[in-house]
């Protein structure tokens, strides 16, 4: 295990209720497909089965995943954050120095980022790059389509 994967005690444990419907009601449903499949005749040629196996295959490999998030993380305090400067978990508002635009995020752990919510991952350049900022400070932030300068407007939890 290299990467911690710092997280909110709900998020905690809305992994760990992800892997519990997996485990039971998703593989349920994976076997059932395999089954519904299986009866449909010679599995050489049998398209249905092996739909149903891809997915089953999908489905333990998401498990997997959740296992590992859940075995990487390290649950966090939000009270214990120092709001002094961006550290996982705090929500930050930046500003995009080139073109003016403000933007909220929320760092996260990769395990529960959601660009779409404006949780977006620690591990991703744009949040490792705003890491260890202080209000007012400019953050340089390498990205594929070259630097972006965000000036730090806030930082709250």
């Amino acid at each position: 295990m290299t990467d911690v994967n710092y997280i909110t005690k709900e998020d905690f444990e809305k992994l760990q209720a992800e892997v519990r419907e997996l485990k039971t009601n998703g593989r349920r449903e994976a076997a059932i497909a395999i089954a519904e499949a299986r009866e449909k005749g010679d599995l050489s040629e049998n398209a249905e089965y092996d739909a149903a196996k891809d997915a089953q295959g999908m489905l333990e490999l998401k498990i997997n995943e959740l296992e590992l998030a859940i075995a990487k993380s390290k649950i966090i305090d939000v009270s214990d954050l120092d709001l002094s400067k961006v550290t996982v978990l705090s929500k930050v508002t930046i500003k995009n120095i080139k073109n003016g635009q403000i933007m909220k995020m929320h760092l996260v752990a990769e395990s529960t980022s959601d660009a779409k919510n404006g949780k977006i991952s620690v591990s991703s350049p744009v949040g490792k790059g705003l890491l260890g900022h202080e209000v007012g400070q400019v953050a340089k932030i390498q990205t594929p389509g070259g630097i972006i300068e965000f000036e730090i407007m806030d930082i709250s939890i």
